[in-house]
């Protein structure tokens, strides 16, 4: 299945202006997991005692200050998707971590990008989707302090960061699988290491949320809109899984260290409306496919290339390929392995409210060198509702009054308030040029 077609990637990528900066890539990445053995540490959790077991994961694969050598500023990604505690990543696991970094003389932050939050852009039951910066604080605030980073932060003297705004830069993907380049928080590029800290769940859309699937939550909403819809939105026909979302961003971050928070785990219809399961363990490594590869199997998933996220990672090289390629320290797999109830995966899109697939659209080129979009294809109807306090956003729904017509909208960086619509019918077609193609976000949306 060709994916990578570059007429395409330029014509959805979003050339947001921004500073562009180099990563470590791909290559990077996997040559410091193939740099040692892949080591991945399974501790229990005793009498609650999380710092002991964190402590005990850590040293299983060599100890924090050899983990973090020549690493002085570090960064630790919960997963947060909302506010509840049912489904999110726990603050004890990264008050841990954050005590042993501090004790090794690091600079220690908190970050992450929130899906949502009730009274936000959750507003009675429905999703809305917004760049408003104003929201989007807001909401992240919410977040870490109904699940109380706010507190926890303050105890441990570290900034919270929310990656939803402030300063961007954009970033190359030297072997994107959808995108050729991506815009990040200027401080997951200041950083010395990404510290993924997920909660164990099974997911809809992705089989399983772990390490690698946290990342999600770097995709800025200021940019790509709250709960990522503008990434959904163009990636959904051609990404099985999320896994191109998830591993085109994981290419361009410094990830070098995965610590699964195990301690309550999620099964079911995952990542928020599943059954709550008790693990009491720590999972963790500094390779995160090897990470997750452990994390995938200790909840009874066997044919792991299954998982897309998995699959694509090997397509691209990351290794390693299969668990007997991993030492497992600690605990065995087969001691603490539980078999899942699956999410229906493939349904990660569906309910109330939806962020729906858009036609896929064509791309051509006229002699003088300009682009035609055209699509013949119509789309679900956006309407606009008001929230209590006045703030208005669009959403939408999967039917329609009367008869529908396809619409070319088109938003660039600068139009941060909303988006002009282009060729009113069906089938459309809208001819932009160069400036356009590379300045510009387009969409698909019904009239």
């Amino acid at each position: 299945m060709k994916i990578n077609e570059i007429n395409r990637r330029e014509f959805i990528k979003a050339g947001l202006g921004a500073a562009v900066v180099a990563v470590p890539g791909m290559a990077a990445l996997t040559a410091r997991a193939d740099s040692s053995p892949h080591v991945v540490s399974i501790v229990r959790i005793v009498s609650d005692n999380v710092d002991a077991a964190v402590e005990q994961a850590i040293d299983l694969l060599g100890g924090i200050a050899t983990l973090t050598q020549g690493k002085n500023r570090i960064l630790l990604k919960p997963n947060l998707v909302a506010e509840g505690t049912a489904y999110t990543t726990k603050p004890a696991v990264i008050r841990a971590l954050a005590r042993l970094m501090q004790n090794a003389g690091k600079e220690v932050l908190i970050g992450e990008g929130s899906g949502g939050a009730t009274g936000f852009n959750v507003i009675s039951g429905t999703m809305y989707a917004t760049r408003c910066e104003d929201i989007l604080n807001g909401m992240q605030q919410y977040v870490f302090d109904q699940l109380g980073y706010t507190a926890l932060a303050r105890s441990l003297g570290v900034p919270l960061v929310n990656l939803h705004t402030g300063e961007m830069v954009t970033v190359p993907v030297p072997a994107g699988l959808f995108w050729k380049e991506l815009v990040l928080h200027r401080t997951l590029v200041d950083i010395d290491l990404l510290v993924s800290v997920p909660m164990m769940k099974t997911h809809s859309c992705a089989t399983v949320t772990l390490g690698l699937k946290n990342v999600i939550g770097l995709y800025p909403g200021a940019v790509y809109g709250s709960c990522r819809w503008w990434v959904h939105d163009n990636l959904i026909s051609v990404s099985p899984g999320v896994a191109f979302e998830i591993l085109d961003m994981v290419q361009v971050n410094k990830m070098g260290l995965t610590v699964i928070d195990a301690y309550r785990a999620m099964e079911g219809h995952g990542p928020i409306a599943g059954s709550v399961v008790p693990m009491n363990l720590i999972i963790a490594g500094t390779s995160p496919l090897a990470t997750d590869l452990v994390g995938a199997a200790v909840m009874g998933f066997t044919d792991l290339e299954a998982i897309p996220t998995f699959k694509w990672a090997h397509t691209l090289g990351m290794t390693p390929a299969t668990l007997a390629d991993i030492e497992v320290r600690g605990e065995t797999i087969a001691n603490v392995k539980r078999d899942f109830v699956r999410a229906n995966v493939g349904s990660c899109y569906t309910g109330t409210p939806e962020i729906y697939p858009a036609p896929k659209p064509s791309l051509a080129f006229t002699p003088a060198g300009n682009g035609v979009v055209s699509w013949s294809e119509a789309i679900p109807r956006p309407r606009l509702e008001a929230a209590p306090d006045g703030k208005k956003f669009v959403t939408w729904t999967n039917t329609a009054a009367g008869s529908p017509q396809s619409i070319l909208e088109q938003n660039s960086q600068l139009q941060k308030t909303g988006w002009v619509r282009r060729t009113p019918q069906t089938p459309g077609r809208y001819e932009f040029n160069a400036s356009q193609l590379t300045n510009s976000f387009f969409r698909l949306r019904k009239s």
